[in-house]
């Protein structure tokens, strides 16, 4: 008995494959997928690359070469003005706003085990903003007081829909359709609010519900990237309970997992998470939706990554930031408009090719 105990405790060396790298130290080994390193290299290159451009263009041109100058005191005032006060804090927020929704993403279609199981489908985006709208009625202003009333509906939100959605346990298609549900009457409940409120209040919720990164500036970016460097760092964790339940409860169960107190704080996060975006920008959408799919696809993982989906998810809506700015001259699109029209096509298509599959 002692012998098979021991034997228990002896870790188990990851099995060399092709693509596959395995880093030994002494008793401890780690494998490490060469795919996957080098499509998240390729990915926070393509998302740096797409901060630079953000940086540089617009009214006036500022080459690359001249861009960390703008950062420094002796810099033309000019330079410094439209780089550190103008165009940073909107890109810098465009790759935190991404990543956060592309992990809140991996995390929901992960419990769902569903390509549409994500914060915006479901619901959670519209309770963000429902609490938004909720604190703005009652005269809210401050970035702190919206950003709790986007965490609190979000949650309230999600709270509902997992107790209309549990039915002794949680099952991804109900909670998606009770998700659709719930999101259906939170967006008839909004309208008229916005519609009976004052006409101040409706037109701030109006900008508000577009999903815009153009009121986002540095105190209220610190804010959202603070909550999201605490939630992030809960990432390697939750990322083992989410591949444990992806094999089903009992074997989570099997394999020590407290499945429903996992599924709870998996939860938590994921509404967090998409509400601290929701709080400082407006609900956008479908970024939570695309995200993941896209980064499970092209760096080949059977389960949902958290990490891959932050990469894809800040590629995705900095490139749809730089397309709000820069496509029609003279104007600024919300950035939501544009991951709308990008999402429903998506969509469309993930409708079909799953109607194919059944």
């Amino acid at each position: 008995m002692t012998a098979v105990r021991s034997a228990a405790r002896t870790p188990v060396p990851p099995v060399e494959r092709p693509g596959v790298l395995v880093l030994r130290l002494g008793p401890f080994s780690h494998a490490l997928h060469i795919r996957r390193l080098l499509v998240s290299a390729a990915m926070l290159a393509l998302a740096l690359g797409l901060l630079t451009l953000s940086l540089s263009l617009g009214d006036r041109v500022i080459p690359p070469e001249r861009l960390l100058g703008a950062f420094l005191p002796d810099a033309p005032r000019m330079d410094r003005l439209v780089v550190t006060q103008w165009r940073a804090p909107r890109a810098v927020a465009a790759l935190v706003f991404g990543a956060c929704l592309g992990a809140s993403g991996a995390v929901f279609q992960s419990l769902t085990d569903n390509p549409l199981g994500s914060p915006d489908v479901i619901g959670l985006n519209t309770g963000s903003f429902s609490g938004v709208l909720v604190v703005m009625l009652l005269g809210g202003t401050g970035v702190g007081v919206l950003a709790g009333g986007a965490v609190a509906g979000g949650l309230l939100t999600a709270a509902v829909v997992y107790v209309l959605a549990y039915r002794g346990g949680l099952q991804g298609f109900r909670l998606i359709i009770v998700g659709i549900a719930v999101s259906a009457v939170l967006t008839s409940a909004n309208t008229w609010f916005s519609v009976k409120s004052s006409l101040d209040v409706s037109l701030r919720a109006a900008v508000w519900g577009a999903g815009s990164l153009t009121p986002v500036r540095w105190d209220s970016l610190g804010m959202v990237a603070a909550a999201a460097a605490v939630l992030f760092a809960a990432m390697p964790l939750l990322a083992r309970w989410m591949r444990a339940l992806e094999l089903g409860d009992e074997a989570a169960t099997m394999l020590g997992a407290r499945v429903e107190r996992a599924k709870i704080l998996l939860v938590i996060v994921g509404v967090a998470l998409t509400a601290i975006v929701t709080a400082a920008a407006g609900p956008i959408a479908f970024v939570s939706l695309a995200a993941p799919q896209i980064a499970r696809r092209l760096r080949r993982t059977g389960s949902f990554d958290p990490a891959g989906s932050a990469l894809a998810g800040m590629v995705l809506l900095a490139a749809a930031d730089a397309v709000a700015v820069h496509a029609i001259p003279g104007a600024v699109l919300p950035v939501g408009s544009i991951t709308v029209c990008i999402g429903g096509l998506y969509l469309v298509w993930l409708l079909l090719r799953e109607g194919r599959r059944a």
